[in-house]
């Protein structure tokens, strides 16, 4: 009987020493990683974008809109920090226009020039945006009279998908006292270190 408690208790052991180690970040991990479902969009070249554009590599896709005063741009330009400190080619960013209503692909197209011209600036009727923002595991919400220099509400976290085009994490905005909600840069650094190398990127 003991040798059989004493053989229980070394393969417990061993087996906590091959298991993988925990995964310590602030943004919210996805585990399992969550499908991302079938979506049919337009980028800033007119082209068709779906599911399969988000596979090969990994990609953080966040919300926003051209006329957005503040947290769209400064997220991008958060995200431009990202990309260059991290210099992994890999990475590819996602602008999602929530308002196509004034979002014109040429609109798109040289907003997003603006930052870097490899990113994609996609969007598509609301039929089509909101179901795939929902997944995503974000939200918008515009006014019904789209008239005039409307504003547009939406989250501030940026989404991480996995190079299976499966939603791995969601970075979330930092809220300070007079300032506008967005990505704390050097938190996000350290946790996309972390998520890649502890999921192989």
């Amino acid at each position: 009987m003991w040798r059989k408690l004493g053989a229980a208790a070394l393969f417990s052991v061993l087996l906590q020493g091959c298991s993988k180690p925990t995964l310590e970040v602030d943004a919210l991990v996805y585990e399992p990683a969550k499908v991302v479902k079938p979506f049919k969009l337009k980028n800033q070249h007119g082209n068709d974008v779906g599911v399969d554009d988000l596979k090969s590599q990994w990609d953080l896709l966040f919300l926003g809109y051209t006329s957005c005063p503040d947290v769209c741009p400064m997220t991008l330009a958060k995200l431009r920090q990202v990309e260059k400190k991290l210099a992994i080619e890999d990475i590819n960013v996602w602008f999602i226009s929530v308002d196509p209503n004034r979002d014109t692909a040429q609109k798109r197209l040289q907003y997003i020039n603006y930052f870097n011209p490899n990113y994609q600036a996609v969007s598509g009727p609301h039929k089509t945006l909101y179901p795939f923002v929902q997944n995503l595991g974000l939200i918008y919400a515009v006014t019904e009279e789209q008239t005039g220099d409307y504003l547009v509400d939406h989250s501030a976290s940026v989404a991480l998908v996995d190079p299976h085009g499966k939603i791995r994490a969601i970075f979330k905005p930092e809220f300070k006292a007079g300032s506008v909600p967005t990505i704390n840069t050097d938190t996000m650094i350290k946790d996309l270190k972390s998520i890649l190398s502890y999921y192989g990127g």
